[in-house]
């Protein structure tokens, strides 16, 4: 009684539909160079996956290779390579007709019985257990407008009906249905199925029990021997559906075959899902089919009636339409493929990655040599549009090998500017980068400006001011410590995500600095109810724990680099391979601020720190500084608070800074001794010189120091 309590009718998710752009523009030239007006059915190739995410099902996908070749030379069918875990294919057919009156016009019932009939044919042949994929038939109308760039489609599924429906008993989450040990036999059975490259895309499978819980995944071929050996056996497939309640649409084919091809009137069966790339027993389900059609059925050669004609978001049976006009333009149709990747990943891997942020942050990079080229083109790769590069040097012999922005004409006449040829660069890279070149040399400590040059240095610390002011981020990427200064001050005042990147000859440095030291109260959160001393000492805590920047190390203020330097000495001399690696992890550092809730006032985390595990985010951890060297392999991550002497951060230098302005700078500039004089390292210095250290060689066996 239990059990007849607990039947219901089994109703199933029905398959969903996404057609890529690249698809509709194969067609468009299939069409045009070799279809003509004929209008013969065409074999297409659909492609899908078990679902991956709890919240989102898949989709039968049709990509610009689901279509045959152009060439008369080659196969009608479409060449479509095997062995791909996250694109099982589907044979399909495609009706594109002539004219829009003839698309309405089509025979859609007919059409969807005549594919339909090719499912029962190919259960009562055999053809299912050699190739299971034929259960998933589908059929597309279309029509091609090529003049507007307009498409009318719609999809079917056919799927053959009982009658009376089919009655599920006790579905739910798989992990409730096996004992631990067969889970635990079935997770490991499932991942090698979907590890070898000769079952990865096979969608329907038997999942056999044996009785010491051993469970194997075998081919439909194989259920009678399976029942020899007196094992357990359940039908599995491929679930595209995220539903916790309701099977996806590829059971309804596969229990028609079980019932006609077995005579099972009672089929336990497995609703396969995943969760990054694993099987997910808490996903996946487990249920119990009944079916009462009597023998008949079976014996029938008369194919039954079917259903499957796509429904759109309103639940209504009508065709779709799509328009590519406004992509037809070159630069529109590289943005919306270079954003492909970015929407595959939000998909299932990323759901959270937020395009509109970073699409629209504006980036300064100060340096366009090694460093400045790879982060760039890095942004690009991440949909970042808006780059500024501001650099005042021309383009070498030496620089197109490793700074990828250049070739050999830049080189020529004496050199293009670096930040033109750069741009020039990336917008024939990407037509829809917004990119502008800045021709500037930063003002830096240690180069003293004469009275003839300080109206020209003050002019490019007002230029360089109103830069970092008027973007959100800002990369440190030049060839010199004392050029990063200027910068790392006017970032702290202006309280701007600042990323560095620096390179040794075989290491190097990436990380992104705190936040300014005038500002950041408004984000630190303190309860409400605490006692005012609490708040306030809560506060202060979270000042001290400020992230450092660039100079937060250093007692010495920056002075010139650059003089009475021999060759390399004066070249970037690194292994070629450093400043890819850096660059990369400067973008990815900047993606995962402008991901993280906190922003610019993130901790600094560390692989399975506390905080990393009470605030986990879906792109990582988001540590402070990744030191890396190549001679080792190796990478460290590191922090670093913020100091009170520091000459480019602190609140001394931030304050002064903004008492006298442009004076303020060219002292700086000019006297080297005078930020370390009024950061209190003068000082500092002088103390620890005073330190003297006695050693007592009366007692060799004492060994202490005393100060």
């Amino acid at each position: 009684m239990v059990d007849q309590v607990k039947e219901s009718i089994l109703q199933f998710a029905p398959f969903q539909s996404a057609v890529d752009e690249g698809f509709w523009h194969r067609l468009s030239s299939l069409k045009l160079n070799k279809l003509g007006i004929d209008e013969a059915p065409i074999p297409i190739t659909g492609f899908f996956a078990p679902c991956s995410h709890h919240q989102v099902s898949n989709h039968l996908t049709l990509l610009a290779e689901s279509l045959p070749p152009e060439s008369s030379e080659q196969s009608s069918t479409p060449a479509i390579s095997r062995g791909n875990r996250n694109r099982c294919p589907v044979p399909g057919i495609l009706y594109n007709t002539n004219t829009l009156e003839g698309f309405h016009a089509l025979d859609k019932q007919s059409l969807l019985r005549a594919e339909a009939k090719k499912i029962w044919e190919d259960i009562n042949s055999g053809k299912v257990e050699e190739d299971s994929s034929v259960l998933l038939r589908f059929l597309v109308i279309s029509f091609a407008d090529l003049k507007k760039w307009s498409f009318h489609y719609w999809f079917a599924f056919p799927a053959l009906i009982f009658d009376p429906p089919a009655t599920v008993v006790d579905l739910k989450p798989a992990a409730q249905w096996f004992s631990l040990e067969e889970a635990e036999s079935l997770k490991a059975a499932c991942n090698d199925w979907r590890n070898m490259c000769s079952t990865t895309d096979v969608p329907f499978f038997l999942v056999s029990i044996a009785s010491n819980s051993a469970v194997t995944i075998r081919h439909l071929a194989d259920f009678e021997a399976c029942q020899r050996d007196g094992h357990k056996v359940l039908f599995g497939f491929y679930d595209p559906c995220h539903l916790p309640n309701n099977p996806g649409w590829p059971l309804r084919n596969l229990l028609s075959f079980i019932f006609k091809r077995f005579g099972n009137q009672k089929v336990q069966f497995l609703c396969y899902r995943e969760n990054r790339g694993f099987a997910d027993l808490e996903l996946s389900l487990v249920g119990e089919a009944a079916i009462s059609n009597s023998q008949e059925w079976i014996n029938n050669q008369n194919m039954p009636n079917a259903v499957g004609w796509e429904l759109n978001n309103r639940g209504r049976k009508v065709s779709r339409c799509i328009s590519l006009a406004k992509t037809m333009d070159p630069t529109r149709l590289a943005t919306a493929a270079a954003d492909l990747n970015l929407k595959l990943m939000r998909w299932r891997a990323l759901p959270s990655l937020n395009l509109n942020v970073l699409s629209s942050t504006r980036c300064l990079l100060l340096g366009a040599g090694t460093l400045g080229c790879q982060v760039a083109r890095m942004l690009m790769a991440w949909g970042v549009r808006k780059i500024t590069l501001l650099d005042s040097g021309k383009v070498s012999m030496s620089n197109p090998l490793r700074q990828s922005l250049y070739t050999l004409d830049d080189c020529l006449n004496g050199g293009e500017l670096k930040a033109t040829a750069a741009v020039r660069s990336l917008s024939r890279i990407f037509p829809a980068v917004e990119a502008e070149a800045v021709i500037m040399a930063i003002p830096m400590p240690g180069h003293p400006a004469t009275s003839q040059e300080e109206n020209s240095v003050l002019e490019d610390c007002k230029h360089l001011h109103d830069l970092i002011d008027s973007h959100d981020a800002i990369f440190l990427l030049t060839d010199t410590r004392e050029s990063r200064w200027l910068p790392s001050l006017l970032c702290a005042n202006a309280n701007k995500v600042t990323i560095t990147a620096a390179l040794g000859f075989d290491s190097f440095l990436v990380m992104r600095h705190g936040a300014g030291p005038m500002n950041p109260s408004h984000e630190i959160k303190v309860q409400k109810d605490l006692p005012a001393e609490i708040e306030t000492l809560s506060i202060k805590d979270e000042l001290r724990q400020r992230l450092g920047c660039y100079f937060c190390n250093d007692v010495v203020a920056p002075i010139d680099s650059t003089s009475n330097r021999t060759l390399d000495q004066q070249c970037t001399v690194t292994r070629p391979g450093l400043a890819p690696i850096a660059s990369s992890l400067a973008v990815e550092l900047l993606v995962g601020i402008l991901h993280h809730p906190s922003g610019i006032f993130a901790k600094a985390e560390f692989a399975n720190s506390i905080e990393a595990s009470s605030s986990e985010q879906p792109l990582g951890i988001l540590p402070h500084q990744v030191r890396g060297s190549l001679s080792q392999f190796s990478q460290m991550l590191l922090v670093g608070h913020a100091s009170s002497s520091c000459t480019a951060c602190s609140s001394i230098v931030v304050s002064e800074y903004r008492k006298r302005g442009l004076e303020f700078i060219l002292e700086a500039i000019n006297h080297p001794t005078y930020l370390e004089d009024i950061t209190g390292l003068t000082e500092l210095k002088k103390s620890a010189g005073s330190f003297e250290l006695d050693w007592d060689d009366e007692d060799d066996d004492d060994e202490f120091l005393e100060i």
